[in-house]
């Protein structure tokens, strides 16, 4: 419901003459689907960010989602520290099960690392930012701090917004550009528990939790995944990889696989991608980030658990076990479920645009899987899709990010001991 209020808030403020540059209200649609996107940390349009909306628009959209990013409970946190300075034990509950932290003496510590992480790299970024285009490019100050700050919160929030036509594509060569929103991105789309275990056991690896072990292992292998697969599919494609230099290549490969992971940021024309290219992209932004992060998908710590479960299914062993470390069976089915559901999520979004627009396939799965992990990345359809395919859109974006944690707060919530258990069978399986 908090997600659902900011959406309706922000619908009516982009309506708004003076959220337009041209100084009109925005139809309906496009100010619902552009409020969900933001709220949702996505990134889809259906009209250019930069030209379309006014300042005050532009305004709008990053403080929706600035607010997205954080998360409505982790919000309500903050603003409880800052008024009580302390936490009643309800709030504390409830705070845990949005931050995923392991004990109840950690939520006060995750809040705050919220707020001084968030705050601290944005401005960071931002201004790190605007002096790049202001003494490289040439940008007036002003407009150089404008387009800084809202690149760095829609970086480290995974939103993917631009106020640039072309994303982030004019920048393709420029490490100094693109390496500090790289940077905003995986911090953002880590998690904030995995933060807050580095921040207190950074010398002593050994004694992370498994779910930071988890999260950065598989982290890493998916982004090497994504940079080696994007240099063997578009090493030679000339609309993408082709005709860059080395150096431009490994850059370009580098952010691609960086933002396919729910950031939605692209410095190569998407659209222009092959269709294996476009395959790994499915898997890339179907995982997501961490949990408890402003990035989307299933979350890595999902992944981990169900190839871990595979793993010991195949080695004959009764339980998963990694790092030294059992996971436990109620996780088990948690991941499972929350896979099954996703995928099943999918295949009803994906159908349900087929069977109103005449689209080739794997564009329409691409923009499906985009909206579901909160992604934000498109071939160039969105905006020429009908409207009920749009607001199909909407509806993926929204239970991308709010129905996923709920679903698994729900599950963890409502797990209980039945006092019997039936006898067992083992139907054939395979």
């Amino acid at each position: 419901m908090g997600f659902l209020l900011a959406i309706m808030a922000g619908s009516v403020l982009l309506m708004l003459p003076w959220s337009r540059v041209d100084g009109g209200s925005a139809p309906w649609l496009t100010a619902f689907f552009t409020a969900v996107s933001a709220v949702c940390v996505t990134g889809l349009v259906i009209v250019d960010t930069g030209t379309y909306w006014s300042g005050f628009g532009q305004a709008v959209i990053m403080a929706l989602f600035q607010l997205g990013g954080f998360g409505m409970m982790t919000a309500s946190t903050l603003l409880g520290l800052m008024v009580n300075r302390s936490l009643r034990l309800r709030a504390r509950l409830i705070t845990r099960v949005e931050t995923h932290t392991i004990s109840l003496g950690d939520v006060t510590g995750v809040a705050k690392l919220v707020l001084v992480v968030t705050l601290s790299l944005e401005a960071i970024i931002a201004v790190w930012l605007a002096s790049r285009l202001h003494l490289t490019y040439s940008l007036p100050w002003h407009e150089a701090a404008w387009i800084g700050l809202f690149h760095s919160i829609s970086a480290f929030n995974n939103a993917g917004f631009s106020t640039h036509a072309d994303s982030l594509t004019r920048y393709a060569a420029d490490f100094w550009v693109l390496g500090p929103v790289m940077v905003a991105i995986v911090i953002g789309g880590i998690g904030f528990p995995v933060l807050q275990d580095l921040r207190n056991k950074i010398a002593d690896p050994r004694r992370w939790s498994l779910h930071s072990k988890l999260t950065l292992s598989v982290t890493g292998v998916l982004l090497a995944t994504g940079i080696l697969g994007l240099l063997l599919f578009e090493w030679n494609n000339p609309r993408t990889l082709g005709a860059m230099p080395t150096a431009g290549k490994l850059l370009s490969a580098t952010f691609a696989s960086v933002s396919a992971r729910t950031a939605g940021f692209n410095s190569i024309d998407i659209g222009a991608l092959t269709h294996e290219s476009l395959a790994l992209h499915f898997f890339l932004m179907f995982v997501g980030g961490g949990s408890a992060s402003t990035a989307g998908g299933v979350k890595v710590g999902t992944i981990a658990i169900l190839a871990l479960l595979v793993l010991a299914e195949i080695r004959g062993r009764g339980d998963t076990e990694a790092f030294g470390r059992r996971v436990s069976n109620s996780a088990h089915r948690q991941a499972i479920t929350v896979l099954a559901l996703g995928s099943a999520l999918i295949t009803a979004g994906t159908l349900t645009i087929l069977f109103v627009t005449e689209l080739p396939t794997d564009q329409v799965i691409f923009e499906v899987i985009s909206a579901f992990g909160t992604v934000g990345l498109s071939t160039g359809i969105t905006a020429d899709l009908p409207a009920s395919a749009q607001l199909t859109l909407t509806a993926l974006m929204y239970a991308g990010r709010v129905g996923t944690i709920t679903l698994a707060v729900s599950l963890a919530m409502g797990e209980h001991r039945t006092p019997y258990r039936y006898p067992e069978e083992h139907p054939i399986v395979g």
